[in-house]
């Protein structure tokens, strides 16, 4: 356990070394493309030994899968941050950014449940009935599939936006990014957010085997949220089309909020309506999060303007340390209310307190999260278009804030 908790406590310092790291790159290939490029490897690797069951003792195997766990998580870091990085440097045009979010998560949408639905026969096929073997042969598999897509990543994409010169030390960064309040804002957004789904995740299967009382039926109940989310991650960029895409983040979070009350009042083995519910909560949570990335990018763009330098690593760093934040704390507040309320798991019936808190935690609590994003989006997240445009003029111009010509009051309008 002790060894598990330095992993993930180590995994929390890598995100924001690795945003600064990569911004301070300077390669003929860009500052984001060559980790993805040469991290892809080593990342492969890693992942085919973390599946792998050396003959050790019992100590012997923890303390492996300790250490291979921590590279992995490193690893991981160290392809991720800079990938999720790209979508702010191959353009700075708002409507292609959405296009790029909104395909991106359609594809990893379907990506990762296709490899859900063929983990298990590659298990079989590969290993028979050793399953650590096909495990092991599976995941190798799937790595070099990663390998293949992350280089393909790599070669045909561009770093078109160009970062100025800056010689400030790492400190300074981590400052500048804190005091740019439209990134507290977003990150506080990602929070929320990844709550809001963390929770409603960790509760599903106990609402579908203690509220439904049909555990048979999780696979297909998550499959059609599943669904949803493709979807969802689809229709992302025509809205924002026809509508300013911090308007359609605070209306659809406000919509999520309202849906989220209304299945707290779904009866009981009411199984039919809370699939039609799963599936629409999926796609309007999914349409949010390509522009919640976008509203990242934008963040970038405008800390350049306030200040000259652009730090678009730090800066999703930073998003992606807040989003592990969020999981941490889905994960301890559903364990907290279900230990408050008596859960026992060998019970064949549980008591009223705990039905209710099942409940909560998949509708009142999510609700509360998205309620809250829709809120704050809309009273304080500025970057709306006309602003924004006038930003990217300015920054194309080469020209930064200046602070008497616009004023609080006006970055409101």
């Amino acid at each position: 356990g002790t060894m598990f908790l330095l992993a993930r406590a180590l995994d929390a310092i890598s995100d924001p070394c690795m945003g600064l790291l990569a911004d301070r790159t300077r390669s003929r290939w860009g500052k984001f493309r060559p980790w993805v490029l040469f991290g892809a490897l080593p990342f492969g690797i890693v992942c085919v030994l973390a599946y792998s069951t050396p003959d050790l003792s019992l100590n012997g195997k923890m303390i492996y899968a300790a250490i291979t766990y921590t590279l992995l998580t490193l690893l991981y870091t160290v392809v991720n941050i800079p990938y999720c990085a790209l979508g702010g440097v191959i353009t700075n045009d708002p409507t292609q950014r959405i296009s790029l979010q909104s395909w991106r998560f359609v594809l990893a949408t379907a990506g990762g449940m296709l490899s859900t639905v063929l983990m298990m026969p590659l298990v079989k096929l590969i290993g028979g009935e050793n399953k650590a073997l096909g495990f092991q042969g599976g995941i190798a598999a799937l790595s070099v599939v990663a390998f293949l897509m992350l280089a393909f990543c790599f070669f045909t994409t561009k770093e078109r936006v160009e970062a100025p010169a800056t010689h400030t030390s790492m400190r300074e960064d981590l400052r500048d990014i804190w005091h740019n309040d439209q990134w507290r804002i977003v990150g506080l957004l990602t929070i929320l957010n990844i709550l809001a789904v963390c929770v409603r995740g960790g509760a599903m299967m106990y609402y579908v085997t203690w509220i439904l009382g049909k555990p048979g039926v999780f696979v297909a109940f998550l499959t059609t949220y599943c669904v949803g989310n493709l979807i969802g991650s689809a229709l992302a960029k025509p809205l924002t089309d026809w509508k300013c895409k911090v308007s359609v983040f605070w209306w659809t979070n406000a919509l999520l909020a309202v849906i989220s009350v209304a299945m707290f009042f779904v009866p009981m083995h009411a199984t039919i309506a809370m699939f039609v519910f799963i599936f629409v909560i999926g796609v309007l949570h999914q349409l949010v999060t390509p522009i919640q990335w976008v509203m990242m990018s934008d963040t970038v763009d405008y800390g350049e303007w306030c200040n000259g330098k652009r730090l678009t690593g730090i800066s999703f760093a930073g998003t992606l340390f807040v989003l592990k934040l969020g999981l941490a704390l889905g994960g301890a507040l559903i364990g907290w209310m279900l230990a408050g309320g008596g859960y026992d798991a060998a019970a064949k019936t549980q008591n009223s307190a705990t039905i209710s808190i099942i409940i909560a935690l998949f509708t009142i609590v999510p609700a509360i999260c998205y309620l809250l994003s829709a809120a704050i989006a809309k009273r304080y997240y500025t970057l709306k278009s006309p602003f924004l445009k006038t930003i990217l003029e300015q920054l194309a111009q080469g020209a930064h804030r200046n602070e008497q010509e616009f004023t609080h009051k006006e970055l409101q309008n």
